[in-house]
């Protein structure tokens, strides 16, 4: 009896002095440290505040945009936009889970992972990425050839090829505009609500629509960019086209998770989610620290001193090949703006987050402005309409200023549409973890 009182005191004492601070409020103890390290392949954007809007004549007197004093909160940006190779990387993740998962099903043992750790069940089973796919394994060719491949009468001169109409990526949303709207409406804005209602899963096939050469521009040779453009090796650095808004945001989705999957595997905290960037996060950044500039390199011309142009776009009423470049080029081929972003003005147009409205900047907070519609299949075309910036190869030189915005359809695909990806910084500045 002793022994026990004895025990519970010594339990007593350690709960009283290790978890409470003997009693002081002292926060839980021995979290994981946060240091932020920039992204792979982006710059850290800092926090402030700008006049967004235009800073020359508004030349087609559209009236679309004005000046408005906006802030903006730190977060990290694409220096180029997302290349061929990199968007490849995407596509080649969807082509081999769906054969890990038809090899899976057939029997083809070490594709899947049916069982966790704990022998518990896994419903559905997971990809076993450790198992290489053998596709010159005459079994594994024949199990793949009905699903995977172009069937023989769709072949053209007989070369066997994947089927991309069938490369479809899923990914889940959690709708927190709709939940926040919903307990605001209802008066419940204490999130009792059952968060099944805010959830979807969308499909989307994701390959690139390489005809858009083609279909964007009638009686002009671009067969060799529709053949050529997205496959060879040639054109790997060039910036991807052809993707859709739709597309672009199953990107940033599939990057998430990627990046997620890494950190948990290695015992880390997971990252905030990748996205395409606001509107004003867009401007901001193009602007690279000039707030009154035109350009994202200052000035409101589009030469330097010695006569070059500045940017890929289609100077001197229609001499493409002026600035060294009949249509996309390698990105960062011109210099970095003041934040070391590449091809803010020119090279592809970039889609941002945001609905196009013509009045949004009437209504729009000033921090961290930020107009979003989640479009639904059967709303009106309006609707689906999407705030691109930069403009691009084909465009004069108004469409590529830093204030200049347009818009295109969220389901289209264009050859001189691209897009970037933005994340979220987790703090003030990074002088804060330093």
């Amino acid at each position: 009896m002793k022994k026990i009182i004895l025990l519970s005191s010594i339990v007593t004492i350690f709960m009283s002095c290790g978890s409470s601070g003997n009693g002081e409020l002292i926060g839980v103890q021995q979290r994981e440290i946060w240091n932020p390290t920039d992204p792979y392949g982006m710059v850290f954007i800092p926090q402030g505040s700008y006049v967004m809007g235009p800073s020359d004549q508004d030349v087609p007197f559209a009236n679309v945009s004005a000046a408005k004093r906006v802030s903006v909160g730190a977060f990290y940006m694409d220096e180029t936009e997302i290349t061929n190779n990199e968007y490849r990387q995407f596509t080649n993740y969807v082509r081999d889970s769906l054969a890990h998962l038809m090899l899976g099903e057939a029997g083809i043992e070490g594709h899947l992972i049916e069982e966790d750790d704990y022998g518990n069940f896994l419903d559905p089973a997971r990809i076993n990425w450790k198992t290489k796919i053998r596709w010159d394994d005459q079994e594994i060719r024949e199990i793949l050839e009905e699903e995977m491949y172009l069937s023989s009468n769709e072949r053209y001169n007989s070369v066997r090829e994947f089927d991309t109409r069938k490369y479809i990526y899923e990914y889940q949303v959690l709708d927190l505009q709709d939940a926040s709207n919903k307990s605001k409406r209802e008066g419940d804005a204490s999130g009792k609500r059952d968060r099944s209602e805010f959830l979807s899963t969308v499909s989307i096939q994701i390959y690139p629509d390489t005809l858009s050469w083609m279909h964007d521009y009638a009686y002009s040779f671009n067969e060799p960019y529709t053949n050529d453009y997205y496959s060879h090796t040639a054109y790997d650095d060039y910036p991807v086209v052809g993707i859709s808004w739709k597309q672009a945001v199953a990107f940033t989705k599939w990057r998430t998770e990627q990046m997620n999957n890494f950190l948990r595997a290695n015992n880390q905290q997971a990252t905030p989610d990748y996205r395409l960037p606001t509107e004003s996060e867009w401007e901001y950044a193009s602007r690279g620290g000039q707030d009154l500039s035109p350009y994202p390199w200052g000035g409101p011309y589009t030469r330097n001193n010695k006569g070059c142009f500045l940017a890929n776009f289609k100077p001197l009423r229609g001499n493409y090949v002026a600035d060294g470049a009949l249509k996309t080029v390698k990105v960062a081929s011109y210099n970095p703006n003041g934040y070391g972003l590449y091809d803010m003005s020119g090279n592809v147009a970039e889609w941002t987050s945001n609905a196009f409205d013509e009045s949004a900047f009437s209504y729009a907070h000033d921090m961290n402005s930020d107009y979003h519609y989640n479009a639904k299949e059967d709303d009106h075309s309006v609707l689906k309409r999407k705030v691109i910036r930069g403009g691009s190869w084909k465009d004069i030189a108004y469409f590529i200023q830093n204030s200049t915005r347009t818009y295109e359809y969220q389901d289209t695909s264009k050859c001189y549409i691209g897009f970037r990806c933005a994340v979220d910084f987790l703090g003030r500045d990074k002088k804060d973890f330093q």
